[in-house]
């Protein structure tokens, strides 16, 4: 049974994301079978939030600055 547009959009507002995405239009949708992305990804979340917020944090900063670098 496909599900109408108006069950696909709640289940994606569940979820807290996109009929696209749902759908598998993402171009990132490759990242996550990435076997080394995910144990990254998987390490992180194992660590104590502390330590998990600091590592965020600083991704986040370098992330920036390779974006501003890219410009």
């Amino acid at each position: 049974m496909t599900p109408s547009i108006e069950a696909a959009v709640k289940i994606a507002t569940i979820l807290e994301t996109t009929v696209g995405y749902l759908l598998g239009e993402n171009k990132n949708a490759e990242l996550l079978k990435d076997p080394a992305m995910l144990k990254r990804l998987q390490d992180i979340d194992d660590l104590p939030n502390e330590d998990k917020n600091g590592i965020l944090y600083a991704l986040d900063n370098l992330l920036k600055a390779a974006k501003l670098k890219a410009i």
